[in-house]
Formats: structure tokens, C-alpha cells, sequence
């Protein structure tokens, strides 16, 4: 039985510590290898995915998370690192509390999964002959008319200013436009043009990692960690104020709707 041969055996296909011979990390030694030449992100993305991606592909992906872990605690994953600091928990605990929140549907990591697939499967499309407006059409047509793609709105602000940013990194660093951007760029002006909505750094990003390869999975996978420094940073503001100061609650502070008050009956 499968089960019986894994008892009382740890098995990795990733890699391990081998004592005496090094810490391996899929077929690289990671000490002698890497450190002092390759970058934090490289080491990531190859834990992540299997591969060891180019230094600039993982300098992009270190800018994307700078633009992505912003240090406000009205983002929501960043307020659990703020109450966490408030009530003087740990730092890991708090940061990972607030990694959890960022993982949702549409911010943080999770919402990677749903771009990098919207626009793969929007090329494979547009190489059968689909134009990136009948691609928006088609879209549409899956949410009552509604122009719900991942990517393609911002639910407070309209544009994106990490896009701008980012963009003006792809040129400085002379990157290529690929097949996935190309065709991002197109359902950008179709988008504004027809929904005055813009491309935002998902859809952005979405298509740079799958240019770079990556799949949905992948791109999932590398995106872990995109809040951390942002909730770490909230939770260090609340830590360094009076205890339970963040967002304090008085009772009359609750509009509460529901049965009014009741009398306890007497007990028979």
C-alpha cells in the first residue's frame, strides 16, 4: 500500500539538507550556489515553481511586490496586522493573520490565479482569430452584460498608478512586449473605450508572468508572501501606541437593529 510505504519516511522531490554535503533545493546546492549571486526572488520563485528564473525576471516580480504591500491600515489584510500590534500579539502572528486576509477574491493573492488565466485563455482565443473586443464580449456575456474581468477595474479609484510605474520599469530595463501584454494592452483600450475601465496591476502583472512562462498555479505560488511587509509595517505603527488605541469601540458606538431588549422569565 501507498500509505504503508510512507510510514515512518519523510520524502522530498524538492530538496533538503544534506549534512555534511549541503542544503539542496532541486538539484541546486542552495549555499554554495546562490548566496552572493543569485537574488532572494530567484531562490522563491525557484522554491515555488522548480525553476531558477533570469535575475531580471525576478527584479520585476521584487517591484511588483513593492507596489503591492503598501504600509495603510485601511487595507483590510493590513488592519489584522494592526490590531494584532494594538494587542501587543507576535509579529509572525499578526503578519500571518493579515497574509490570510490577503489571500481573498479580489485582492491580494488569490485574484492572481483568476488573471493569469483570463488572459492565456484570452490569447489562446485571439490566435484563433478572436479580436480583443468579441474577447470582452464574450466575457460579458458570462456576467449579464457586466464588463467582471479580472484585472480590468479598480472598485475605489480609476487607473492604476503601479501600472504607470511598473510600466516606466519595463522601459528603463528594456523589456520586451510579449504575446500575453500585447494582448492585455488591447482589451485595455477596448475596455476604457467601451466601460471606462482600465487595466490594473493583476491584469498587468497577470500577463508579464505568463509572457515569463509562469502558469496560473505558479503565479499563485510566487505571490505568497505580496502583503507581508505592509501588515508588518501596520503592526508596528499600532505596537508603538498605547495598548488597544487602534480603532477602539465604545457600546453605544453599535447602530444594533435587532430585538429590543427582553425580560429573562422566572425559572418554574
Amino acid at each position: 500500500m501507498f500509505w504503508d510505504r510512507c510510514r515512518g519516511t519523510i520524502r522530498s522531490r524538492k530538496g533538503g539538507w544534506k549534512i555534511g554535503e549541503g542544503v539542496f533545493s532541486h538539484g541546486y546546492n542552495l549555499l554554495e550556489d546562490f548566496v552572493g549571486s543569485k537574488s532572494y526572488f530567484q531562490v522563491m520563485a525557484l522554491h515555488a515553481t522548480g525553476r531558477l528564473v533570469e535575475r531580471s525576471t525576478a527584479d520585476w516580480m521584487e517591484a511588483v511586490y513593492i507596489c503591492m504591500s503598501w504600509p495603510d491600515p485601511r487595507i483590510w489584510c493590513n488592519q489584522i496586522g494592526a490590531l494584532g500590534g494594538t494587542i501587543n500579539t507576535s509579529i509572525v502572528m499578526a503578519t500571518a493573520a493579515g497574509l490570510m486576509a490577503g489571500d481573498s477574491k479580489l485582492y491580494g493573492q488569490k485574484p492572481m490565479l483568476e488573471g493569469v488565466t483570463f488572459i492565456q485563455a484570452a490569447l489562446k482565443q485571439h490566435k484563433a482569430g478572436h479580436t480583443a473586443s468579441e474577447i470582452i464580449e464574450m466575457e460579458c456575456n458570462k456576467h449579464r452584460g457586466k464588463p467582471h474581468i479580472m484585472g480590468y477595474a479598480r472598485p475605489i479609484a480609476k487607473g492604476d498608478e503601479r501600472v504607470e510605474i511598473l510600466k516606466k520599469y519595463a522601459l528603463k530595463n528594456n523589456m520586451a512586449t510579449g504575446d500575453h501584454l500585447a494582448l492585455a494592452n488591447k482589451i485595455d483600450q477596448v475596455m476604457l473605450e467601451k466601460h471606462n475601465e482600465g487595466i490594473n496591476i493583476n491584469g498587468y502583472g497577470s500577463a508579464i508572468l505568463s509572457d515569463f512562462g509562469f502558469t496560473p498555479q505558479e503565479a499563485y505560488y510566487v505571490s505568497t508572501l505580496l502583503t507581508a511587509s505592509g501588515i508588518t509595517a501596520c503592526y508596528l505603527d499600532t505596537k508603538e501606541r498605547p495598548a488597544e488605541s487602534f480603532l477602539p469601540l465604545r457600546c453605544d458606538d453599535i447602530d444594533y437593529q435587532g430585538p429590543p431588549p427582553r425580560v429573562v422569565p422566572e425559572p418554574d
